[in-house]
């Protein structure tokens, strides 16, 4: 799990992708991440409050979705006489209904949603809910207790009411749609973006009015106009209210900008232009997914504020734990390390983190470097000849990386995420390897989805590069969990780091 050791192949031949490189290390004092030119704002989520009473149910706003889902839940309850006096029952089935369909994602529609599509998803929700409830009213009051009879009658009426509900809702939502169409941007190639455009074009049913495309270079004057710049971006946003923004090449390439769009109030799709549908990595395969024009495409959340909440909890509650727990074994590679080697028993090396921001990482101290220059410039590896048999040790159990629990206490990694690398190298591989800035989206940590994986040592940054990525967009809570375990069983049989 150390940086240092991880030799990549310096040498190897990355492949052309076709993207220009993005460098993720800053001017010094720089903001990092997209920003749109100093003057004028870009339309913010404030600037559309005055639209949102008119739009709230024609752009799917889940207050409708929420009020169908609550009312049929209340009137399915109420209707049962022998769920009556028992009104906390009713309002926490209200409540276990609602909280199922948003972790779901049945109040986030569709860009044309149907009931049907929903239908099996709705009534599993709704199935689960009642059978929790007359196992929790047996339990409490066994007198009460609900026949099999009421339960079917309960998640029949409720899925009735539930779906009729929803079906108003979305034909309302399909009626604006056509009536008052988006305005959209596509950011991508020019001519993928050109191609987009024009099909949704040829279907208004969707709801979106191309009105630009956001890419690299400009291309020829035929077609839509093509922004290449945060100037034309931002222009384009308020002269055409932009609502909704359509991606279709890797969304890691744009992550500062999609974050910018997002706060501005855009919509973020992302589309698979050119892979078949019926192919085992299109998005049609994956949950959440749906169709635009025939396109796959799926939701892009940038925010994720809740999961980096439960992501830094665990950070704080683990390492914290951990720390407490080794302390006397801190304190012994300390004195050994200082007995056996010298002073100096504490190595201190800036590294990059979330967004290209710099930070010290802290390690235990297994061999010196001739000067800061070499320190930042040069690749160690493990088996150094100078390195003490005591260094050896500490590298092969990974004892000399206990010291980043501090740096994961104190917010400048995780403990799960991508490996941490220096400012020098981290400016070459980002503009040699697609991809590797945006390792970058999320706190560097201590072990990865790579690391587990086996790369670690002389393999390659390119396939880490996509380890870490994948890793970032498919995070989940029960993922870092995952890969906390099989780090713990990899230092077991200890291969040295």
């Amino acid at each position: 799990m150390t940086a240092e050791s991880t030799v990549p192949s310096p040498g190897g031949q990355p492949r052309e992708y076709g993207f220009s490189p993005v460098s993720v290390i800053p001017p010094r004092g720089a903001d990092e991440g997209f920003r749109f030119p100093a003057g004028q704002r870009p339309p913010s989520a404030r600037h559309f409050v005055r639209h949102l009473a008119r739009h709230s149910v024609s752009r799917g706003a889940p207050l409708p979705l929420l009020l169908a889902d609550g009312g049929a839940a209340l009137l399915a309850g109420l209707a049962l006489t022998e769920v009556r006096p028992h009104a906390p029952l009713v309002a926490a089935m209200v409540l276990a209904v609602l909280t199922l369909s948003a972790h779901a994602g049945l109040y986030r529609p569709a860009p044309v949603p149907a009931v049907l599509d929903e239908l099996p998803v709705v009534c599993a929700r709704i199935a689960v809910t009642w059978c929790a409830l007359a196992a929790l009213v047996a339990a409490l009051v066994p007198d009460t207790a609900l026949s099999a009879r009421t339960l079917a009658a309960g998640c029949v009426l409720q899925s009735a009411v539930s779906c009729a509900g929803r079906a108003a809702v979305y034909w309302w939502l399909r009626r604006a749609l056509v009536l008052r169409p988006s305005a959209a941007l596509v950011i991508g190639p020019a001519a993928t973006g050109r191609r987009v455009a024009a099909a949704l074009m040829r279907h208004p049913r969707y709801g979106l009015r191309p009105v630009g495309v956001v890419a690299d270079q400009a291309a020829g004057s035929d077609g839509l106009p093509v922004l290449t710049t945060g100037e034309e971006v931002q222009r384009a946003l308020i002269q055409n209210s932009v609502r909704a923004v359509l991606v279709v090449e890797p969304r890691r390439e744009h992550g500062p900008l999609l974050r910018a769009l997002a706060e501005a109030g855009c919509t973020l799709w992302q589309l698979d232009a050119d892979s078949p549908s019926h192919t085992a990595d299109s998005p049609s395969h994956k949950a959440g997914s749906s169709r635009l024009a025939g396109f796959s495409c799926e939701r892009i959340d940038v925010s994720r504020r809740h999961g980096n909440l439960a992501k830094r909890l665990l950070d704080i509650v683990v390492s914290g734990t951990l720390l407490l727990l080794v302390s006397p074994l801190l304190l012994m590679c300390a004195a050994a390390l200082r007995l056996s080697d010298g002073p100096g028993v504490v190595f201190r090396q800036e590294r990059i983190g979330k967004d290209g921001r710099p930070f010290t990482l802290l390690k235990f101290r297994t061999h010196r470097p001739v000067d800061a220059h070499e320190a930042a410039t040069r690749w160690s590896v493990a088996d150094e000849r100078e390195m003490g048999r005591f260094c050896h040790f500490l590298r092969r159990f990974s004892l000399d990386e206990l010291l980043q629990l501090w740096n994961v206490l104190r917010g400048d990694m995780s403990l799960v995420g991508p490996r941490p690398e220096r400012p020098y190298f981290v400016g070459k591989f980002s503009q040699t390897y697609p991809g590797y800035a945006a390792r970058h989206r999320m706190r560097t940590g201590i072990t990865g989805l790579a690391q587990i994986h086996g790369l670690r040592g002389d393999t390659s940054i390119e396939d880490r590069c996509r380890f870490d990525n994948a890793y970032i967009d498919n995070w989940s809570l029960w993922q870092d969990i995952c890969i906390l375990l099989r780090t713990a069983a990899a230092l077991v049989r200890p291969t040295g780091s």
